[in-house]
Parts: C-alpha cells; structure tokens; sequence
C-alpha cells in the first residue's frame, strides 16, 4: 500500500466534507506509522468530526502524551471532552492551549464558554 497516496485521498475526503471516508483511508495508516503525528492528528479530528468523540479523545491523548506542546491537540482535546458533556475535564486542556496561543480567538472562546459552564454547575 502506498502509504503516502492513501494519506492524501484521506486529506481529499476529509475536506469534502467525508470525515468517515478519511477515517476508513487513515486508521490503517495509524497501524502502519503510529509515530507519525500528522496522519494520527488528522485522524482524531476526523472522528471528531464524524462523532466518534471516546475514539477521538484517545488519539488527541496520545498526540499529547507525544508532545505537551502541541497546542492544537490540547485544544481539540479539549473540544472533544467538552462535547463528551466533560466541561471539568475539558478546562484544564483549553487553558493549556490558550496559555499557549493567546491570541488565538478561537482558543479563547472555546475556554471562556466552557468556564462559564463549570463556573455555573457550582
């Protein structure tokens, strides 16, 4: 299998709006190269977006537990969880990833909802 042409078909379903069909092309490629971050981030954020969010949450703990740096794994982490109906488990996870890229207003907005909603569960 050409693992790279696979990758790209995956790309093209995901951005057609197919996140089931880049989720059929990519799990096998995880199997195959499980360091590579790229085809494993594309893969959590195709299971996001198909709602298959215990399957997403694994692989953006994994990207995490690679790199505590990567901010963008935190931040759809976080999401996931979020979505989940896990807003405490999700906080730690937006902070982290807004601490990281203040000026990214999406980050924030995503923290600042999800504050307010812990913030009123007390």
């Amino acid at each position: 299998m050409d693992l790279l042409a696979e990758y790209r078909r995956a790309v093209m379903f995901f951005e057609a709006g197919d996140p089931g069909g880049a989720v059929r092309l990519l799990e096998p490629i995880v199997e195959a190269e499980p360091d590579n971050s790229s085809v494993r981030q594309l893969l959590a954020r195709a299971y996001f977006q198909s709602a298959q969010l215990g399957r997403a949450e694994e692989q953006l703990r994994a990207l995490v537990d690679r790199d505590p740096s990567d901010h963008y794994a935190h931040h759809v982490l976080g999401r996931t969880l979020e979505r989940l109906n896990r807003p405490s488990d999700a906080l730690r996870y937006l902070r982290i990833a807004a601490a990281m890229r203040a000026e990214n207003d999406d980050y924030l907005t995503a923290l600042r909802r999800v504050e307010s909603r812990v913030n009123g569960q007390r």
